[in-house]
Order: C-alpha cells, then sequence, then structure tokens
C-alpha cells in the first residue's frame, strides 16, 4: 500500500506541474459518495500475549468539503461503521468490532486546467468503536484520536461532476481491555481507499 500511496503522490505532482493554474473558488461545496476499502496494517500489536490480527472490510463513504480560499477546502469524511474480526496467534477466534472514522482534514487542490484535478491534505482522526462481541468475555476497546494524511485525483466527468481516487493513512491505536482487564494495545493504522463520485455545488 505504500508503493500506491508514492504513485499516487508522484503522479499528483507531475499532473500539478505540466498545466497552468484554474482556481477551485471560495466558498464552494463538494459532496461525494462512493465505497471505501479499509485495511489495518498487517501488524496489530499484542492482545493477552498472543499476535493480533485485524481484518480488512469495505463500506460506504462520504465527504463534505467547504472551500475556505481558492484551492484550499475542509473536509469531513464520514462512512457507515466498519466491521472486523480480530484474530489471536493466527488462529484464535478472539471476538468483533464495529468503529466509525470520522475525520476532519485541511486539503490543498491543485491549480490545473485540465480535467485532472489531484490534491492533499492532513488532518485529525477521532475512531469511535462500539459493539465489541467476543466468547472470551467483556471485550471494550478505547476510542483513538490520531493523524490523518490523504492523497487524491479527481477526474472531471461534467462541469460540476467528478470521480475520486484517494488513498488516506490513519493512525489509529486503542488500549483493550478484556472483563475489565488491559490487555494491550491493539496498533490498527489503517490504510483507506477509496472511489467516489463528488458534486460541486
Amino acid at each position: 500500500m505504500t508503493k500506491t500511496l508514492a504513485a499516487l503522490t508522484l503522479s499528483t505532482a507531475l499532473v500539478a506541474l505540466a498545466a497552468p493554474a484554474m482556481a477551485q473558488n471560495q466558498g464552494d461545496w463538494t459532496l461525494g459518495i462512493g465505497v471505501g476499502y479499509l485495511d489495518p496494517k498487517s501488524d496489530n500489536g499484542t492482545l493477552a500475549g498472543a499476535k493480533a490480527t485485524i481484518d480488512s472490510d469495505t463500506r460506504p463513504i462520504f465527504t463534505a468539503e467547504y472551500f475556505i480560499q481558492d484551492n484550499l477546502g475542509i473536509e469531513l469524511l464520514a462512512a457507515t461503521p466498519f466491521s472486523h474480526d480480530v484474530t489471536l496467534a493466527g488462529s484464535i477466534d478472539a471476538g468483533s468490532v464495529k468503529h466509525l472514522p470520522p475525520t476532519l482534514s485541511l486539503n490543498y487542490h491543485f491549480p490545473t486546467n485540465s480535467a485532472w484535478k489531484p490534491y492533499v491534505g492532513a488532518g485529525i482522526n477521532y475512531t469511535i468503536f462500539f459493539d465489541e462481541k467476543s466468547a472470551l468475555g467483556d471485550l471494550e476497546l478505547d476510542n483513538s484520536v490520531g493523524i490523518a494524511l490523504q492523497a487524491g485525483l479527481d477526474y472531471m466527468v461534467t462541469e460540476r461532476g467528478a470521480v475520486r481516487l484517494n488513498v488516506r493513512w490513519f493512525d489509529i491505536e486503542s488500549d483493550v481491555k478484556l472483563n475489565g482487564t488491559d490487555i494491550g494495545t491493539a496498533d490498527i493504522d489503517p490504510w483507506l481507499v477509496g472511489v467516489s463520485y463528488v458534486h460541486s455545488f
């Protein structure tokens, strides 16, 4: 996934350098709807003395962005709940958990006069864990606050509509309790690959 982000960032820079400027105007709004594939990193820490693995999930995602200046927008990311199974030591079913990942980002959209419109962004993610289930007992994951980074590319299909591909990384760690006892920290740090339709107002 790191190679994917690097390639996307490089293509973003090349497109931005190759094309003359055209602003996305202050006061504009965009709304987006699509799907996102959330993939936690491969090493998710140690829980109850065993290596933990958290699986991936795909869910609908939504964005709203307001341009506070030309080419500079504040964006809110939302989604329907992602659901993950947690496995210990490669084979022990430790349970499942759902989470919501609201993320607030400041995005810079590179000005171009072409149909390709790249952007990069950084912000804060607040991950809310809920509906924890485990046959081992009462499972609880603490909510998490961390940084979020993204790079994306819009392709204009109409004057106001675009297809968007973007890649995000989230810094997500959660202290885990089982029956009220600390059993370790889940290091999730997922990548989110999204494809959306985005409309400008």
